[in-house]
Formats: C-alpha cells, structure tokens, sequence
C-alpha cells in the first residue's frame, strides 16, 4: 500500500477549493452576463399626471382664493368710518363743557360759534362767514326759525359781542353756555313743531289713484 504525502494533501485541497470557487463564479458571471443582453418587455405609456392636466385650473383657483382672502381681510382690518354725531348732541356735548368754564372772551367766542352752527346746521342756513349782523338778519328772514327764536338768537349772539369787547373786569358774567343751551333747547321745539305741521300738511293730502 503506497501512502501519500501529508504535505501534498495539505497543499491541494485549498487549491481544489479554489478551483471550484472560480469555476461557480466563472459560471455565475455567464449567467448574469446572457441576463444583462436579455431585452425586458416595453412598459406601458404612462398616463398624465395631475399637474399636466389639472395645473392651469389649480393656479388659476389658488389665485382666485388668495385673492379673496386678501379682500376679506382687506374688509376686516379697514379704519371704520366715524359715525356722525347729530348736531344737536355735538352742540349740547361742547356748551355743557364750555359751561365749566370761568367766562372770559374766548369762552364767550366758543359759546357764540357753537350756537351759530347749531342754528345754521339743523335749518339749513348757507354756509357762509357772516358776521354777527348779518347773521341776524338771515334768521330773521328766515320762516323756519320763526320771529320769536330769531329774536332771542340775534340778541344773545349780540350781546355776546358786547361783553367780548367790554373792559376786563367791568361786566357781570351772563352765564353765556347755560343760555345757549337754552336757546339750543328752543331751537329743537321749534324743530319737533315744523315736523308735526310737515306730518299734518302730508295727511291732509288726498290720497293719489294709480
């Protein structure tokens, strides 16, 4: 029986072993090589995507959107328009102010441009620069006012004047805000009458057939 070299055995194996490796390897590559020259079938045509179809019509209502909202918050944050104040509140608000006051040229001058614009205001007077005399006589002429409140107003504006050009110390105050609260106060009676008589004159009218 001939025996075989140990050394030798131990030489070969791993080179048989190699062998076999680059042999699986060689054949592993061939495969995936006639793989790679392998042709797959042709995919489907793809369909259009949302954008491609849909894109003008999703900017145009984005921008529909964004410009609505910009008006709503336009709307929201806009300085209000101050709610006027009907003359007669305005000019009792300014004479009951000007009545806490100690009386002296200006307060007088205020208290006479406030009774000048209340009674030119709710009876439609011009909007004209008179002066105290001319005043007077367009509300005398005036049917409106009527005889007996232009008379007051006109002596009252007058005799304002009086005491704003008298020597300092030498008048009695004339309590010029009370009176012209008063005068304001007569001026709406006489105001609350004109409507009644408008109210009557209309229901007297016959009534008009169609």
């Amino acid at each position: 029986m001939t025996f075989r070299n140990p050394s030798r055995l131990r030489v070969s194996w791993p080179l048989a072993l190699c062998s076999a490796a680059t042999a699986l390897r060689a054949a592993t590559n061939a495969g995936r090589q006639e793989d790679l020259f392998k042709l797959n079938p042709p995919h489907a045509e793809l369909p259009p995507s949302f954008w491609e179809l849909h894109g003008t019509s999703a900017v145009l209502g984005a921008a529909l959107l964004l410009a609505v909202a910009i008006a709503v918050v336009w709307w929201l944050v806009r300085p209000k328009p101050p709610i006027p104040v009907p003359i007669e509140i305005l000019s009792r608000k300014e004479l009951e102010a000007l009545r806490q006051r100690s009386e002296d040229g200006q307060v007088l001058s205020q208290v006479s441009r406030v009774l000048r614009r209340y009674v030119a205001g709710v009876f439609n007077l011009p909007p004209d620069e008179l002066t105290t005399s001319e005043f007077c006589r367009a509300i005398a002429s005036h049917e409106g006012i009527g005889p007996d409140l232009a008379a007051r107003v006109g002596d009252f504006l007058r005799q304002c004047d009086e005491l704003k050009f008298a020597p300092a110390g030498s008048p009695t105050p004339m309590g010029a805000a009370g009176r012209a609260l008063e005068l304001v106060e007569l001026g709406e009676a006489r105001r609350s009458h004109l409507r009644k008589l408008a109210a009557a004159a209309h229901a007297a009218q016959p009534a008009t057939r169609v």
